[in-house]
């Protein structure tokens, strides 16, 4: 097990109907608060007018900045930025999913920025030039998709469309001061968001988990446990949209698998740096881009580390062992997943995106230009080749 320190100072609201508390929690941070949403707010409207009513009953001054698209983009962080200046807000609140979340962060943290904001990304991971933030104003974070986990965790994930890259922000100021977990807001979502949700949050720990340190016990079960959780509960939401209780598991399932705990000293997720380059290159949907590819990353790498892929099998798929051999179980254990994935109906490839055999090489380029260190590598347990990303990818298409 990997000698690791931990950090979160997260302060946590969860439950049905905690939303009723933002406006006390916020006049604790802030007197003038900037909400950070999207630009499309069909599914959030009505959400959004009962959020700035309960911040004005609580004697806050509101200033919407709903400007976010998908896979927030640098040129919006600094508009956010300036419009927060001009404003002179001291509190940023993020509203939505992952997306809407990362770039409050983002602009919370370019008010006191010096520079080009750009600079604040890690946009290729072996650049020691990138300056993270230092300081940030106070932001609280309303989840309303359970995913990302951004609203327990120090990382903002940006786009620049001029460059076709997509990479992270990384910095303890970046830890939201409050968040409110409410499963209530997950209610209106639709289905394939919610499908989509559920492979997100699955991907933050089977990269881990598949990938990572082999020596790491609690985390091996921890992890098996967030996967299980998913499985079990997604399927419910899905035939019944209504369930508040199967959407709080899998609401708290989100913010569990990507807060730390599931990877104290070990945070592999090489699968992600690949489904990075499909959303910025392609436009596919964050969850999406990881639902095609875990199957096809563990049908080519599962000889690599058979006994994680067997356990996988076993404690996560249920498969019955009995009988069987070790590499029946695996690939039993990958079709049920594979299987699973196709019942909550997410892509499971390439060509359902649009993706063409022609831009397979660019997709590798693309991952060797911002994910792949100084000795040629993507850093994984074992490391991966530009050839192995290939093959990966000719099996997710």
């Amino acid at each position: 097990m990997n000698n690791f320190e931990y950090y979160n100072p997260v302060r946590i609201l969860f439950g049905a109907g905690e939303l009723k508390r933002v406006g006390e929690e916020a006049k604790k941070l802030g007197s003038k608060a900037c909400i950070v949403s999207y630009k499309d707010l069909t599914f959030l409207q009505s959400l959004m007018e009962k959020i700035e009513g309960l911040l004005r009953e609580a004697g806050l001054e509101v200033f919407p900045f709903y400007e976010v698209e998908q896979n927030p983009e640098i040129k919006t962080v600094t508009r956010g930025v300036e419009f927060c200046k001009t404003s002179g807000v001291d509190l940023v609140i993020g509203v939505g999913g992952g997306s809407a979340m990362d770039a409050a962060k983002a602009i919370a943290a370019g008010i006191h920025y010096e520079g080009d904001l750009w600079n604040m990304v890690f946009s290729r991971h072996d650049n020691v030039k990138a300056v993270p933030p230092t300081t940030t104003l106070p932001t609280l974070m309303v989840p309303t998709l359970p995913a990302t986990g951004s609203e327990m965790n120090n990382c903002a994930v940006v786009s620049n469309c001029d460059l076709k890259e997509k990479s992270y922000i990384w910095s303890p100021c970046l830890y939201p001061k409050t968040s409110i977990i409410d499963p209530e807001l997950t209610l209106t979502l639709p289905p394939y968001q919610t499908a989509c949700a559920a492979a997100d949050t699955i991907s933050h720990v089977l990269e881990i988990y598949l990938n990572g340190e082999e020596d790491s016990d609690v985390q091996h079960y921890f992890q098996e446990g967030v996967m299980r959780t998913v499985i079990d509960n997604v399927g419910k939401v899905l035939e019944n949209p209504s369930d508040i209780s199967a959407r709080a598991h899998l609401q708290w399932a989100a913010t569990c698998g990507i807060n730390g705990w599931a990877s104290p000293g070990d945070a592999w997720t090489p699968i992600h740096q690949v489904g990075h380059v499909l959303t910025s290159r392609h436009r596919v949907q964050h969850g999406a881009s990881l639902a095609i590819l875990m199957p096809a990353w563990m049908q080519y790498m599962y000889s690599r580390r058979p006994q994680q892929y067997f356990r996988f099998a076993k404690n996560v798929m249920q498969v019955n062992v009995e009988g069987k051999t070790q590499e029946e179980v695996i690939l039993e254990g990958i079709a049920k997943f594979k299987a699973f994935l196709s019942d909550i109906k997410v892509p499971l490839t390439l060509r359902e995106e649009n993706i063409t055999q022609d831009d397979l090489q660019a997709i590798v380029d693309g991952v060797v230009k911002v994910s792949f260190g100084n000795d040629g590598m993507l850093k994984c347990n074992p490391p991966v080749s530009r050839e192995d990303v290939m093959e990966v990818l000719k099996i997710a298409f």
